[in-house]
């Protein structure tokens, strides 16, 4: 049974139409990609499945249940983990009171504050810091472990590579990885292929609010011309 999925939604911001008929599904374990260029509605997308955006049309499916009126915090008790663009780290607070904070949804699961330190040892030496004192790198560890320390069965990441040195992007990816072999659905939203090509199994490309292309990965690869050609426009 499919984990999550958006079937024909449409998403409006004011007048504006930003998703156009949209379907996307992730299967329980599975990494998937969402990639397109800044504007495409990758964003967009993540906010509709953890209900931040309403549809105006079209159903967000979990589990093969309609749960499209039912609020983030409801989705996020079901299961779903968002990590944002943005992180949305506490900057006043230490990173060991950001992750306790995250530990309220007491939902089940082995995901413990000290199973993220181990995964991510920068975090356990910062642990006193204020939030705002880390690096960008160390911030996007501390969002990724609030997001783990609610024990979801499915993890929305936005862009979390983007702007980071290519040793913290390697780190990053390797965490993923891991993540997922322990059975966590994926579903990771970049602008260019390098992330997706290593680690997802499925790939979704959007242009204009619109879902253009989807495939494995080996059929992306085969038509890898034509999709940087999509994602650069």
């Amino acid at each position: 049974m499919t984990l999550l999925a958006l079937a024909s939604c449409d998403v409006f911001y004011g007048k504006a139409q930003a998703l156009h008929q949209v379907s996307l599904a992730i299967e329980p374990g599975e990494v998937v990609s969402l990639i397109g260029r800044n504007g495409a509605g990758k964003s967009t997308i993540l906010k509709t499945l953890i209900g931040l955006n309403r549809t105006s049309r079209g159903h967000r499916l979990w589990k093969g249940d309609d749960v499209t009126l039912q609020r983030p915090d409801q989705l996020g008790r079901l299961g779903i983990a968002y990590v944002p663009e943005d992180r949305r780290i506490f900057s006043n607070l230490s990173v060991e009171e950001n992750l306790r904070i995250a530990t309220v949804m007491r939902r089940s699961g082995s995901w413990t504050v000290d199973r993220v330190y181990e995964m991510f040892p920068r975090l356990r030496e910062r642990a006193a810091q204020p939030g705002d004192t880390l690096s960008g790198g160390e911030q996007q560890m501390l969002a990724i472990a609030r997001g783990l320390l609610t024990n979801p069965e499915v993890l929305l990441l936005d862009e979390p590579t983007e702007g980071l040195a290519p040793l913290i992007v390697d780190q990053l990816v390797e965490a993923m990885r891991l993540i997922n072999t322990e059975g966590m659905a994926l579903l990771i939203v970049e602008q260019n292929l390098r992330v997706p090509m290593q680690l997802a199994h499925r790939q979704y490309v959007i242009d204009h609010g619109t879902i253009r292309w989807s495939g494995t990965t080996a059929e992306l690869q085969s038509n890898r011309s034509e999709i940087e050609k999509l994602i650069s426009l």
